[in-house]
């Protein structure tokens, strides 16, 4: 009896046609500072370097233009994505598309999250979404929410954020003229430079404490 030859395993970067495997949608959450833009930007590399076709989306990014940037200096063009945009639409006029990549996916509405699922499911594409999981309430936000009920993978990216204290930084502190607040919009956008509106990585017990390590 002839053995069946063994068929190469596949992987999210093997160049196969579309329809052959479901797509799939992970999710990478972390504290601000953690390389959250900077694995974006270099998953976004890997996956063109091998020939794959890709779209960058963002949100309410840093710069405060349409593209993805990083701490470090990395930078690319993105598409901004507004609360109205049907991602689904967005990925069928572009196509073909064999992934997705989703920068600050937090800031997405629900139903675009809901959207990106569709893009795995019914399309085919994998989804890479990036993002925070909690506001400056310590509270989830709606869309990193649904990304935690509804991705295939959940990675917590493992590049250490400190508190100014020493202990790992958890949580992402809105800083208003100094003081630390806990009311207020759930989004508003700022950085973690010296500003009127700034935000700073704490450990639990600072943040708790309202101890901005600034006395």
């Amino acid at each position: 009896m002839t053995a069946s030859p063994r068929l190469p395993e596949s992987s999210a970067l093997s160049p196969v046609p579309a329809g052959i495997r479901d797509g799939v949608l992970r999710f990478y959450f972390g504290p601000m500072d953690c390389g959250k833009s900077t694995l974006a930007l270099q998953m976004n590399y890997n996956h063109r370097r091998q020939g794959r076709r890709g779209l960058v989306l963002t949100k309410h990014d840093r710069s405060g233009g349409p593209q993805i940037t990083s701490r470090i200096g990395l930078d690319s063009e993105a598409i901004e994505v507004t609360d109205h945009l049907d991602l689904v639409e967005l990925v069928t006029e572009h196509k073909p598309v064999d992934y997705v990549i989703c920068d600050e996916a937090c800031f997405y509405t629900v139903a675009q999250i809901e959207q990106l699922a569709d893009l795995a499911d019914d399309l085919g594409i994998d989804v890479y979404a990036f993002g925070l999981a909690t506001d400056f309430r310590s509270q989830m936000f709606p869309a990193a929410r649904r990304l935690f009920e509804l991705a295939d993978e959940i990675s917590r990216l493992q590049v250490e954020v400190l508190c100014w204290c020493g202990r790992p930084g958890l949580l992402n502190a809105r800083v208003v003229d100094g003081e630390l607040v806990h009311t207020g919009e759930q989004v508003v956008i700022g950085d973690t430079g010296a500003a009127p509106v700034r935000y700073q990585v704490l450990c639990r017990r600072h943040y708790r404490a309202g101890d901005l390590g600034t006395d």
